[in-house]
């Protein structure tokens, strides 16, 4: 009888590992292939070489551009360099980025920059830039004033909380508050590995403010880009191995209410709205085995999906560009300006297309 009840504790603990494997292979995309997507007229921006990671556009055309992100267990091409925001015009023909410099007194040695945010403030159209910042691998978030006059950003203050335990992206709503995704873990690969075969859904969405800070909404497999509609109503969330965005309406105290869900078939990553039609545009890995298991001969592809009418009974969902990596390597967002369109990568080049 004891050995009866071994055989079946192991056959059931092996039926659960094996549906977890199932389920981890389908949430990771580890066999999904895409067929390509090529847009007419495109070019690789140049000195853009090691990541361009997420994307603000400000509403006179200029884009502000986050480079050199160090995330453990992904590529990187220059882990000695530090952390780098970088502008360009797009009203400018010959389409030249370059980085800015930043303000004495802030640490560029281990400026890590991921997610950003822009807030303009409509008292003195002053551009307040919330950037992620994963110094020594920890997590902070950097307020800095954009002086355009100068290309100079000035470092404000360094955010830090216990709430704030790893910060993923970010989307400002006030001149020192904002909302915040928030991965479980960081530094530790094993434990996010766990996390991620059992498809535990420890990762949540924080609300900050210089007086209030709380957890708004949780139960994503991997929360990663938020964004905030045109009339500042709903916060949009997207769950990269969910392969989901979240719609999520904004109440006065800040919390939030969970309106629907639209299924992708991608691992999709940060995402932008359209300021004139609300579209949404994300980047996204078509398949997480490439990304995470770094191949020059199976190289990371990547892919930009728009989002129509994400309110209405059936959203328009659109594969706008894909490739497998010959040209462009993880690409983790998409924005668009007067039918111009950018895509960052996590740690590869930026595209930029006239639509």
């Amino acid at each position: 009888m004891g050995t009866l009840l071994k055989l079946t504790m192991v056959g059931v603990l092996l039926a659960v590992l094996g549906e977890r494997l199932v389920q981890f292979i389908h949430r990771a995309n580890f066999f999904r292939e895409i067929d390509p997507v090529d847009l007419p007229n495109c070019q690789l921006l140049k000195g853009i070489e090691y990541g361009s990671e997420d994307i603000e556009i400000l509403p006179n055309g200029l884009a502000l551009i986050s480079s050199g992100l160090k995330y453990p267990g992904l590529m990187q091409f220059a882990p000695e360099r530090h952390g780098e925001i970088f502008l360009l015009d797009l009203n400018d023909e010959k389409i030249h980025p370059f980085s800015l410099r930043i303000s004495k007194g802030f640490d560029l040695s281990t400026f890590n920059p991921h997610g950003m945010s822009t807030y303009i403030d409509e008292k003195d159209d002053s551009v307040y830039l919330f950037v992620v910042n994963h110094p020594h691998y920890k997590s902070t978030v950097e307020l800095f004033k954009f002086a355009e006059e100068e290309n100079v950003l000035v470092h404000l203050k360094t955010i830090k909380h216990s709430a704030l335990y790893n910060v993923n992206d970010i989307v400002a709503v006030g001149p020192e508050s904002f909302y915040a995704t928030n991965d479980h873990y960081f530094t530790d690969f094993i434990m996010r590995f766990f996390e991620m075969f059992f498809g535990l859904k420890w990762t949540n969405v924080v609300y900050y403010s210089p007086g209030a800070v709380r957890q708004v909404a949780t139960g994503f497999h991997s929360a990663n880009g938020i964004a905030m509609s045109n009339d500042q109503r709903y916060i949009y969330v997207a769950d990269v191995t969910g392969h989901t965005v979240n719609i999520f309406e904004k109440r006065d105290d800040w919390s939030l209410i969970p309106v629907k869900v639209v299924q992708l078939e991608t691992l999709l990553d940060n995402l932008f709205v359209d300021p004139l039609t609300g579209d949404i545009w994300t980047g996204a890995h078509p398949n997480g085995l490439k990304l995470l298991s770094y191949n020059t001969e199976n190289l990371p592809g990547s892919e930009v999906i728009r989002i129509q009418n994400i309110h209405s009974d059936n959203p328009v969902v659109t594969t706008v560009y894909a490739n497998n990596g010959s040209v462009l390597q993880a690409s983790s967002c998409a924005a668009v300006y007067d039918n111009k369109l950018l895509v960052g990568t996590v740690f590869h080049k930026a595209l930029y297309c006239q639509l």
